[in-house]
C-alpha cells in the first residue's frame, strides 16, 4: 500500500498515508548530540558483534528500570533493529517442522520470519468483541507436540491492545505445563502507552528462563533509521544469536550503538511529549471514525494504530467498485479516497484495516473527512 501510494502521489494525486507505522517527530535533541558527540570521538570501526558493552550494561539498567528484569549483559545482544533480533531468535531455535503460535492480529513480518525459519506458523484468532486479545483456553488448543515458540506482542501492532499482568500471567499458566516451548515478548512499543501498566513476560517468574525479550529504539525515541534493536534471554540463546549475527551482519551501527546508550538510560519522562501527542490523535480519530457507519472501533490502549472492524461493508458495491473483503476495502479508500491504509488480511485479521495516527492532526481529520464523504 506504501509503494501503490507513492505511485499515485508521483502521478500527481493528493494521498495521506496512514499505511506506515513510523513516528513523524524529529529524533530528540539530546539523542542526536550523543551521535555528533561519536561522530568527534571518531567512533568508525567495526563494533563488536553483539554489542558495545556499556551499551548492554545501560539496557541492563533499563531492563532493571523499566521492566523489572534482571539481565547480565552476557545476556543482552545488540542487533540492527529489533526486527533482526527476532530474526536471530527464529533462526537459532526453530527447526524444520517446528510450529510457531501466533495470536492475531500479529506483525505481518513474524509469519515470514518463522517460515524463512523453515517452521510453520499457526494463527490463533481473535477479534474486536475480545480487544484482539487471545484465551487461555485458546492457547491451549492451539498447543501441539510440535509448537516451539510463541509469539506476544504488547502492545500490539496492528491493534494497539495491550495484556495485563493477570492476563499474562493466566496465559503463562498454560505454558507451564509445555517446558519445551519458548516466548518471544515484542515490546517495542512499551512506552507508547496511555496509562495502562506495561508487563514483561520475562517478570513471570518460572518463564524467565524461556522467554527472549526483544526491544529497540525504532518507535518511542523516532529513531527508525537509526535501526538499534535488542534482546534480553537466556544466556545460551543470546550466545547463539551472537554466533548467528556475526555471519550476516557484523556489530550494529557504531554511532547509532553510541546515541542509543544516551536514549535508554534518559528518563520516560524525556519522550513524554510525543506519548501525550499520540493520546490526543487516538482520540480524535477514534471519535471521527465511530462517526462512520459501519465502522467499528476499540479504544488502543498503546502504540499509533487503530484497527477498525469494517466487515459490514462487505458485500456491498459502493461507487461502482463490489467490497468483498478488507484488500478491496484498502483499495477503495486509496483510489475513491486517496487514503492509504493497510488490509487486516496482512496481519492475520481479515475483517479489520490498519490506520497509523503517526501523522499530524490536520492530516487525520482531512483523512478521515474523505473516507466518510467516499463512503456517504
Amino acid at each position: 500500500m506504501a509503494a501503490k501510494a507513492r505511485e499515485l502521489k508521483a502521478a500527481g494525486k493528493d494521498i495521506i498515508s496512514l499505511s506506515l507505522g513510523e513516528p513523524d517527530f524529529n529524533t530528540p535533541e539530546f539523542i542526536k548530540d550523543a551521535a555528533i558527540e561519536a561522530v568527534n570521538q571518531n567512533y568508525n570501526s567495526y563494533s563488536p558483534v553483539d554489542g558495545y558493552s556499556d551499551l548492554k550494561e545501560a539496557i541492563c539498567t533499563k531492563f532493571q528500570r523499566d521492566n523489572n528484569l534482571k539481565y547480565e549483559p552476557n545476556q543482552v545482544v545488540v542487533s540492527t533493529g529489533a526486527k533482526q533480533s527476532i530474526v536471530n531468535v527464529a533462526q537459532v531455535l526453530l527447526n524444520p517442522g517446528d510450529e510457531v503460535l501466533l495470536p492475531a492480529p500479529y506483525w505481518v513480518s513474524y509469519s515470514a520470519i518463522a517460515i524463512l525459519s523453515e517452521a510453520k506458523f499457526i494463527e490463533i484468532p481473535s477479534s474486536i468483541d475480545d480487544d484482539f486479545k487471545i484465551t487461555p483456553a485458546q492457547l491451549a488448543a492451539a498447543i501441539t507436540t510440535k509448537t516451539k515458540m510463541v509469539f506476544f506482542n504488547s502492545p500490539n501492532n496492528p491493534s494497539g491492545s495491550m495484556y495485563s499482568e493477570a492476563e499474562y500471567r493466566a496465559l503463562a499458566k498454560v505454558l507451564e505445563a509445555h517446558p519445551q516451548i519458548y516466548i518471544l515478548s515484542d515490546e517495542i512499543y512499551e512506552h507508547i502507552n496511555y496509562g495502562s501498566k506495561i508487563f514483561s513476560f520475562a517478570a513471570i517468574e518460572n518463564m524467565y528462563d524461556r522467554t527472549i525479550t526483544v526491544n529497540g529504539l525504532a518507535k518511542a525515541f523516532a529513531m527508525t533509521g537509526w535501526r538499534i534493536g535488542y534482546i534480553g534471554a537466556p544466556e545460551w540463546i543470546a550466545k547463539a544469536c551472537t554466533k548467528m549475527q556475526g555471519q550476516v551482519t557484523s556489530g550494529a551501527n557504531c554511532i547509532a550503538q553510541r546515541a542509543a546508550i544516551t536514549a535508554v538510560l534518559a528518563p520516560v519522562s524525556k519522550i513524554q511529549y510525543m506519548v501525550d501527542e499520540f493520546r490526543a490523535r487516538r482520540d480524535i480519530v477514534v471519535d471521527l471514525l465511530r462517526e462512520i457507519d459501519g465502522f467499528r472501533v476499540n479504544i488502543p490502549e498503546g502504540a499509533f494504530y487503530v484497527f477498525p472492524d469494517i466487515s459490514a461493508f462487505f458485500g456491498k458495491t459502493i461507487s461502482g467498485l463490489k467490497i468483498e473483503n478488507a484488500n478491496d476495502f484498502s483499495l477503495f479508500l486509496l483510489e475513491k479516497a486517496n487514503v492509504a491504509t493497510v488490509t487486516g488480511d496482512a496481519f492475520g485479521a481479515p475483517n479489520c484495516i490498519r490506520m497509523s495516527y503517526a501523522a499530524s492532526e490536520v492530516q487525520l481529520r482531512e483523512a478521515i473527512k474523505r473516507i466518510k464523504n467516499a463512503l456517504s
